[in-house]
């Protein structure tokens, strides 16, 4: 026998009835603006870079990029734009980036079907389990168990945040699927691996993380881009090339330090097996992740929107602008009933971040809830 729905459990739910209706028109609107911006920065990036090395263009590139991913991908691929009425075919999660028009909507590292495995299904489903690909403290024990000084900690970490796309996600995502279309047969792919064999084409991790990640991805931003300026001249080639590499540290750096303190620190939950119903998996979502500040279009966008992450874990499929008008409500009505809701700086948490991969602190573990019972009964 079910145990009977907290009055925490009714009041989400009422909210999810309230904030999650059918996009409308300023939906729409806000996608399609953010969506410029992407695009204005993009454009600026390039119209810059052939002229020489310089921090503008690295900054356009890198922040398009990101966005581009964060943003746009992210929120498409959730099929949150799934229920626009009369939307734009590509604005669909089995549409945007797949096939043919990865090349138009979203070339990154990943494969969108491959992320979309990885992240919509392993991550949201599995968040901090052991199963969770995307748990720092677990897929960053390299670096936190080794036996090194902390600096030497940091210096590592660095380099893996600004490497983290090609060298850890990509092969993370090609393995999960690989890992999901093996399961149960005599060469099962385990849900983590060596990423040092992933890199060599010797396995069909390897050889996916070659065909499908780093040449499309590499033919396309760091040979065919270049060889277009080409046409001014082999200076503005070889600047273009120079600003797209630092582009690419910099967005590296940039996502790691807003995606990872998502669900990292001494203050959120990981888990030792899968929730028990619907009610605690909502309340995993909520304690095992963190918001930053938010509320504008420059901030959001700033952070990718990942600003509202916790709102995003109970709720994947809305839409940006849903995150924004719900957030205040639910981080009430987690005072209310005495849930924890972590909202701090994305510089406070990437903080914690780091001393989470460097062994200085550890995560909370299995969150328990109790209600109390006279707020139950004033509720119920």
């Amino acid at each position: 026998m079910a145990a009977p729905q907290t009055a925490f459990a009714r009041e989400l739910a009422d909210l999810q009835k309230r904030h999650l209706t059918t996009p409308g028109p300023e939906d729409v609107a806000h996608f399609r603006k953010m969506q410029r911006w992407t695009r204005g920065l993009s454009l600026l990036g390039y119209a810059t870079a052939w002229i020489a090395p310089n921090p503008v263009s690295i900054l356009a590139i890198s922040t398009g990029r990101f966005a581009r991913w964060t943003m746009l991908s992210h929120h498409v691929g959730h099929g949150g734009y799934d229920r626009v009425p009369d939307k734009p075919k590509h604005w669909s999660g089995k549409v945007w980036a797949h096939g043919a028009r990865r090349f138009v909507d979203w070339l990154d590292w990943m494969p969108m079907a491959a992320w979309q495995h990885e992240h919509n299904k392993m991550h949201h489903y599995r968040l901090g389990e052991v199963d969770d690909p995307d748990l720092v403290e677990v897929s960053a024990a390299f670096i936190r168990d080794a036996k090194l000084p902390l600096f030497a900690k940091y210096i590592l970490s660095f380099l893996a945040a600004i490497t983290w796309k090609p060298l850890y996600y990509a092969p993370t995502t090609l393995r999960s699927v690989a890992h999901a279309e093996t399961k149960g047969a005599d060469n099962e792919v385990p849900v983590r691996g060596n990423y040092w064999s992933d890199w060599l084409p010797i396995s069909r991790v390897g050889r996916d993380v070659w065909l499908k990640s780093w040449i499309p991805y590499m033919a396309v931003h760091y040979v065919l881009f270049p060889a277009i300026f080409l046409l001014i001249g082999p200076w503005a080639a070889m600047s273009v090339l120079v600003n797209t590499l630092l582009a690419e540290l910099l967005t590296n750096l940039h996502a790691f330090f807003v995606v990872a303190p998502n669900h990292t620190g001494n203050d959120l939950y990981r888990f030792s097996g899968p929730a028990r119903g619907k009610d605690e998996f909502h309340l995993r979502q909520i304690v095992g992740s963190a918001n930053y500040a938010c509320g504008n279009d420059v901030t959001d966008f700033l952070h990718g929107w990942l600003n509202y992450q916790i709102e995003h874990h109970l709720f994947p499929r809305a839409t940006m602008l849903q995150y924004r008008r719900m957030q205040p409500e639910l981080k009430a009505l987690c005072l209310k009933y005495g849930v924890p809701y972590v909202q701090e700086s994305v510089w406070t948490r990437a903080g914690k971040t780091l001393d989470i991969m460097t062994g200085r602190t550890s995560m909370l573990r299995d969150y328990q809830y109790e209600e109390s019972a006279e707020l139950s009964q004033a509720v119920g």
